[in-house]
């Protein structure tokens, strides 16, 4: 008997991927392309530290205190009316980070640390490079952790960037000290942590 073209027989072969004779593939298609998804994506679940990691993004781990010393009652006392020694302090630091974490602000310190470190910086290819990091995190408008700063320092900033200089994010920095100090700071020493810190 003579191929019918179209037929079933007429198109007697194997599909790329699913080694089955074409007769039967309308049921078997499926069932392969559903093995091929599994295979890879018990891949990917073995592998958590790979790809899986842009699939399901996992939530940081709550920062612990670093293995600084305990600040005695005394000098925790300053950091009362010092956010300076608070955040000069490390196991302060990372006690304040917690706490902003715990009420979604936890940027404001990450931009503090993150100028300062740059002030530090000596080469300028590496100023250069910090200096776009750090604007396109927390100074460009949507940026990922932007800031809370008014339209005039943002525009002082950014055109502080032309050339980056140790002092392209002063007047930035200085608003969200002001900023923590007033906001922030108050509420951390009324803290369950921070009273028995002191006690």
């Amino acid at each position: 008997m003579g191929s019918v073209p179209g037929s079933v027989q007429a198109r007697g072969r194997r599909h790329p991927r699913c080694p089955i004779p074409l007769p039967d593939l309308p049921l078997l298609v499926p069932s392969c392309r559903a093995k091929e998804i599994k295979t890879k994506l018990g891949t990917l679940l073995q592998k958590p530290d790979s790809a899986i990691d842009f699939i399901i993004p996992y939530p940081e781990k709550p920062e612990k205190p670093p293995k600084a010393q305990k600040p005695s009652p005394e000098e925790a006392l300053q950091w009362r009316d010092s956010l300076e020694k608070l955040l000069q302090n490390p196991y302060g630091l990372a006690s304040f980070r917690s706490f902003l974490r715990s009420e979604f602000s936890e940027e404001n310190a990450e931009f503090w640390v993150a100028c300062e470190d740059y002030k530090k910086t000596k080469s300028p290819v590496k100023m250069a490079e910090k200096a776009k990091k750090i604007y396109e995190e927390f100074i460009q408008t949507e940026a990922p952790k932007e800031v809370n700063i008014d339209h005039f320092t943002k525009a002082v900033t950014t055109k502080n960037l032309v050339e980056p200089s140790p002092s392209s994010f002063d007047m930035a920095q200085k608003r969200i000290f002001a900023l923590m100090e007033k906001d922030s700071l108050p509420r951390f020493v009324r803290s369950e942590f921070y009273q028995e810190l002191i006690k």
